[in-house]
């Protein structure tokens, strides 16, 4: 069971008022139950975060804290400013960096590990649901490789924006509990920035590059102790089957392959899917050089380390399906005793992913286009290539086209197209086929009204490095309902301007 996607408006830190009684009862400090760490210590070092000097809290997400019982009173306190700045170690936690390799674009690297995040403790909510909490920012670990461990206060503020916005949209993703300036510099390229640290909420921190590491190491116990893990974390049915390390192979990949095509629904683009960024839990991890798309286009490419476009938004399904058969060649020795037996079943289980990423993604985009199950699936594509060669907007076309199918005129939509011969063919056809009476709610509920348009979070998070967080604010409380009519929200809809068009996007390191 993953974390709530709909949530309750978090609180700016600076709000008196917050009762707890709103959200239900919380338990005092943090009620940590770590299992993680209780493996053999190969799988990680101890490392305590890294203290800074002037802590403050920029923004608490209360609502999640409650829900992991957490006393967000408390977290507000000085004692848990401290502690989400990493200056103090609540009792029961037991901070660790993770091991892992991975593949980055395309080529291994045997040990990779956090360089800037520390594991602090699991929680478990009511339902039972286990949850690491991660410190990111918080200082060199012996996996940084000579960097400095350190988080800028940008990177910070983009992934608790986007985090929360993805959750909002209901696509499986890491929360975002708080952010936290730090009052320090450190140094990049373009200079000294101010720096942060971001509270990571996960299912688990555990990779596709995790399970790498051990291969890497010829270390079978180490991937069976793994394996197993993350069986009783994630995937507990699995143990039940004949197989069970052959069903956790095949929990992965249907959960990658339905991720994914809820990316690709709402125009998302991860921008740096290496091995070490899949998580085996099924949720989007590390918002790095990430983008959603204002101008559609399949080889559309926000990240400035991807110059080969590997990563392209269209490329996704596909590197999905890469990442995936790394992921089986781990588990090879677990699957059977016989080399040729154990790659026949990865094979078998491979050869499933096409199929379930195209039946999840064809059923998305047929709820955004509000076609019924006997309409041609051929007007999906017609309908992205139409968007591709016009240079449409892909979440004001899809917002545009369920107005129309609410009963507004077509002038609109069909402004966006340069082409109108081209638009009405397919406007055309995708009224004859179309039932946007039946369907009307279908498409409500695809096509989001809010994204997190790349120039509204480049604007936030400069406003945020001069000591200015009001549109950072604004633009959480609006993303957390991002399929609302909310007129006070209504500029945010906009896409850029040409001079505000953001051309690329990095990474946080």
């Amino acid at each position: 069971m993953r974390l709530p996607t709909r949530t309750r408006e978090p609180i700016v830190a600076s709000d008196p008022c917050c009762p707890q009684s709103l959200y239900g009862p919380a338990l005092a400090m943090i009620p940590f139950d770590n299992t993680y760490a209780r493996l053999p210590e190969r799988f990680f070092t101890r490392q305590s975060p890294a203290r800074v000097p002037a802590p403050a809290l920029i923004r608490l997400n209360p609502a999640l804290a409650a829900t992991l019982r957490i006393d967000g009173d408390w977290l507000t306190s000085a004692e848990g400013e401290a502690m989400l700045a990493g200056n103090t170690t609540p009792d029961g936690a037991e901070p660790i960096a993770q091991a892992y390799a991975g593949h980055q674009f395309g080529g291994f690297v045997p040990q990779l590990g956090d360089g800037r995040a520390i594991l602090i403790g699991e929680v478990v909510d009511p339902s039972g649901a286990r949850y690491d909490l991660q410190l990111k920012g918080s200082g060199r670990t012996p996996f940084s490789r000579g960097g400095d461990g350190k988080a800028a206060l940008g990177p910070v503020l983009r992934e608790y924006v986007i985090s929360e916005a993805m959750a909002a949209l209901g696509v499986p993703t890491t929360r975002a509990l708080a952010a936290v300036a730090t009052g320090e510099l450190v140094p990049r390229q373009e200079g000294p920035l101010a720096g942060g640290v971001f509270t990571r909420v996960a299912a688990s921190h555990i990779r596709v590059g995790t399970f790498q590491y051990f291969l890497a190491r010829n270390d079978i116990d180490g991937i069976r102790l793994l394996a197993d893990h993350v069986i009783a974390r994630h995937y507990p049915q699995a143990s039940e089957m004949a197989n069970p390390h052959l069903a956790l192979l095949e929990s992965v990949v249907a959960a990658q392959a339905d991720l994914i095509a809820q990316w690709m629904s709402v125009g998302f683009i991860h921008g740096v899917m290496n091995t070490d960024n899949m998580a085996i839990s099924g949720e989007t991890i590390d918002y790095g050089p990430c983008a959603f798309m204002d101008v559609f286009h399949p080889r559309c490419v926000f990240s400035s380390i991807d110059r080969g476009a590997r990563y392209a938004y269209g490329n996704q399904p596909d590197i999905g399906l890469w990442n995936l058969t790394r992921f089986a060649e781990t588990l090879l020795p677990l699957l059977s005793d016989d080399v040729e037996t154990a790659k026949g079943q990865a094979e078998a289980v491979l050869s499933g992913y096409p199929a379930r990423f195209g039946v999840q993604a064809t059923a998305r985009f047929r709820a955004k286009l509000g076609l019924p199950a006997e309409a041609p699936a051929e007007l999906i594509q017609e309908c992205l290539d139409l968007l591709a060669a016009e240079e449409a907007d892909f979440t004001l076309f899809f917002r545009q086209l369920t107005r129309v199918a609410a009963g507004e005129a077509s002038e609109t939509i069909a402004t966006m197209c340069r082409s109108s011969e081209a638009f009405n063919t397919w406007f055309a056809a995708w009224r004859h086929a179309a039932d946007p009476a039946a369907h009307l709610a279908d498409m409500r509920a695809a096509n989001p009204i809010l994204i997190p348009r790349n120039h509204r979070v480049e604007h936030a998070i400069q406003r945020g490095y001069a000591g200015d967080f009001a549109p950072f604010h604004r633009l959480v409380e609006a993303l957390a309902a991002p399929y609302a009519e909310q007129s006070d929200y209504a500029d945010l809809e906009a896409p850029p301007r040409p001079e505000e068009v953001v051309q690329e996007t990095f990474c946080g390191t």
